[in-house]
């Protein structure tokens, strides 16, 4: 890239990038060089926005589970309008249909980042998917404070439970994602006990 060329949104531009490299090459493929090669500029430019690899990557997950804090939001207050499983199937198919399962990947591959994560936020488990459970398990209680599950389901667990079989789902990136009727009856099958009309 040119000196002197101005780079707009330099951190947004990177992760987009990084998400791109991610999904088309796999956590393997995901170095600094190819984040900066796909988003068109330097290598020092990611250096000097971020202290190195690792820290450019704990933010990249750090802003995903913002976008899972804001998703959680929303899905909280569809609480008593569609269906459970319908709004179940569109918030999974959402989050993998993201770059999650990817970035679960990446995690679990690389020491250096899951220290990162651990430093940024202790305690707090896999990241992501720790969201992504707390998310389902909210919109679950509502759920059920509403009458539309049985007041005596565990939310706690039927969260981790489709958070699992989803991304079992949505895990092979090669044959594509899941059909919405697979996930449907997926999300069907882990609730039809506690669903109350």
């Amino acid at each position: 890239m040119p000196t002197g060329v101005a780079l707009r949104d330099v951190r947004t531009q990177l992760f987009d990038a990084a998400e791109r490299v991610l999904l088309r090459d796999g956590p393997s493929g995901l170095t600094s060089r190819a984040v900066t090669t796909e988003a068109g500029c330097a290598k020092g430019v990611l250096h000097r926005h971020f202290a190195d690899f690792d820290a450019f990557l704990a933010e990249l997950v750090l802003d995903g589970i913002a976008r899972i804090d804001r998703q959680a939001a929303a899905l909280r207050e569809s609480a008593g309008t569609g269906t459970v499983a319908g709004n179940l199937t569109d918030v999974l198919t959402d989050l993998f249909g993201s770059v999650a399962v990817a970035v679960v990947g990446l995690i679990i591959s690389r020491d250096g980042l899951r220290a990162r994560l651990r430093q940024a936020r202790p305690g707090q488990g896999l990241p992501l998917l720790t969201e992504a459970a707390a998310m389902l398990a909210a919109y679950l209680a509502a759920e059920r404070d509403l009458g539309r599950i049985a007041a005596d389901a565990d939310v706690d667990t039927l969260a981790p439970t489709l958070l699992g079989a989803s991304h079992l789902l949505f895990a092979d990136r090669d044959g594509g994602p899941p059909q919405a009727d697979a996930v449907h009856k997926m999300v069907n099958t882990v609730i039809a006990g506690v669903v109350r009309d």
